[in-house]
């Protein structure tokens, strides 16, 4: 099937490759990361690797890297925008 919008998979590579870069940028190795993050070291290379991780380590990663606050915002509700007329109408 073909899409202009990005697959979990294509995202979950996309996340694992932004987070080995930052690891990098820290200098931190896979062993420092696992033991501070409390992330197996197995889960960690199989994350950077495929892009496959639980939710829980993937918390657990940002986390450590002080971006948790980055999943704030994953399903907040979107607003109706629908009835944007009624903010407008004097009733």
């Amino acid at each position: 099937m073909y899409s202009i919008n990005p697959t979990p998979y294509e995202i979950g590579k996309e996340l694992a490759k932004r987070h080995k870069a930052l690891r990098k940028q820290l200098k931190l190795s896979q062993s420092d990361m696992a033991e501070r993050s409390g992330v197996s070291l197995g889960s960690l290379k199989r994350f950077e690797t495929t892009g496959q991780i639980s939710l829980e380590s993937l918390l657990k990663l940002a986390h450590l890297l002080d971006r948790l606050e980055d999943f704030k915002l994953v399903f907040q509700p979107k607003e109706d925008l629908g009835n944007i007329e009624d903010l407008f109408s004097t009733k």
